[in-house]
């Protein structure tokens, strides 16, 4: 079956969908610490579903894993790693900016060092599986593109940041409050940052991960689902860094028993949040997105336990969908391929914001705050447009 573009972009949007969807069954957890409900949600995202339909969709997934050489494991489960250390920050750029903005500055960040990083690594480690170095790509008129294209991507993410401001600047504290209980731009600006640029790792572990997608495809499998035997080894990574820190913070906070008791007195109560000392590494123990209107321990009867539960998987099951999506996407782009991490970007801003208009995040805010974002957001996708004219041009033998 020959790739069909067409159908790829499709895919990416789709992938986006999801990504730009997931948070949202997360509000309707009560009761339950952050570092409780990530967790839940994370086994289906970087466990179940990966593992089960790898198994169910490729052929021979544990042959296919045991031939592969140490060094194809070993980075593609290093740079899964390093990704899960933007996830746990992710959920609290959303907290501090809110959806249109937070995912704007942070995908705007994934979308910029998802490009860069393969190649600055191959001009530090030559023997890393990436098609070219930093030095290669900037002497290339396909390279200059799309480098092009990265500072453009830079460019959004400044205006989007100077919306932000300018809105912290012009709305009463109360009028802030009532649409993002917590925001404050100085600290999302910090944290979206830190998890932009750690997440773009992800594009890394995936490029790292092609000879497991070549011999799965060997194996038998047909080419659409060769993408999904790789997430297994990219998303343990994501899991282990996931896992360790939700424990600790588990321990810390005395929330382990959320897990097993629907008894209201394990509620992670506000007064509770308070003697939890901030930082961008403590700060992901307590809510993203928004407050959980029931989170005081104190006005619950019971803690809904089956509801938090199925709302948990909900939301991790929807965000693997996107990676779900996206291996389908990259095997259908065909010389466009080297374009997909882009247009999954694009497509997560775009319904991400979406998202932000719905729930009313920049209601209260001027006209001039509205058109900054939606410049914002407009040079992001514009970005993403000439980073894929670049490598477009690089698969076409363009030099």
């Amino acid at each position: 079956m020959s790739p069909n573009p067409f159908l790829g972009v499709i895919f990416h949007w789709l992938g986006g969908l999801a990504s730009g969807s997931f948070y949202v069954p997360y509000k309707g957890v009560k009761g339950w610490a952050w570092e409780t409900y990530w967790l839940v949600g994370g086994f289906f995202s970087w466990i179940i579903c990966p593992w089960s339909l790898a198994l169910l969709m490729s052929h021979d997934l544990l042959g296919v894993l045991h031939q592969q050489s140490t060094s194809t494991l070993m980075w593609t489960y290093f740079f899964g790693a390093m990704w899960g250390f933007g996830g746990l920050t992710f959920g609290l750029t959303m907290r501090y900016l809110g959806m249109s903005l937070g995912m704007g500055v942070a995908l705007g960040y994934c979308a910029a060092f998802g490009t860069l990083v393969p190649p600055i690594f191959k001009t530090v480690m030559p023997s890393i599986p990436v098609d070219a170095s930093l030095l290669e790509i900037a002497r290339s008129t396909s390279g200059q593109v799309t480098l092009a294209g990265v500072c453009v991507c830079l460019l959004g993410i400044a205006i989007a940041a100077l919306a932000g401001l300018t809105k912290e600047k012009e709305m009463p504290e109360a009028a802030k409050k009532k649409v993002i209980s917590e925001f404050n731009f100085t600290k999302g600006i910090v944290v979206a940052t830190f998890s932009g640029i750690m997440s773009a790792c992800f594009a890394f572990a995936l490029t790292a991960a092609n000879p497991i997608a070549e011999a799965s495809r060997t194996a038998g499998t047909s080419q659409i689902w060769t993408g999904l035997p790789k997430l297994v080894i990219v998303l343990l990574g994501g899991f282990s860094t996931n896992f360790i820190w939700c424990l600790i913070l588990n321990i810390r906070n005395r929330t382990g028993g959320q897990y097993f008791s629907s008894d209201p007195g394990t509620a992670f109560t506000p007064r509770e949040k308070e003697m939890i000392i901030e930082t961008a590494i403590d700060a992901p123990s307590e809510e993203m997105v928004a407050k959980i209107p029931s989170g005081n321990g104190s006005a619950l009867q019971r803690i809904p336990m089956l509801w938090n539960y199925i709302f948990s998987a909900l939301a991790g099951t929807t965000w693997y969908f996107q990676f779900f999506f996206y291996t389908m996407g990259e095997t259908q782009m065909g010389k466009y391929g080297f374009a997909s991490w882009t247009l999954h970007m694009a497509s997560i801003i775009i319904f991400s914001t979406a998202w932000g208009w719905y729930f009313h995040e920049w209601r209260g805010s001027s006209k001039k705050v509205h058109l900054q974002i939606a410049a914002g957001i407009a040079s992001l996708i514009l970005s993403t447009i000439i980073i894929g004219l670049g490598t477009w041009l690089k698969s076409q033998g363009g030099h």
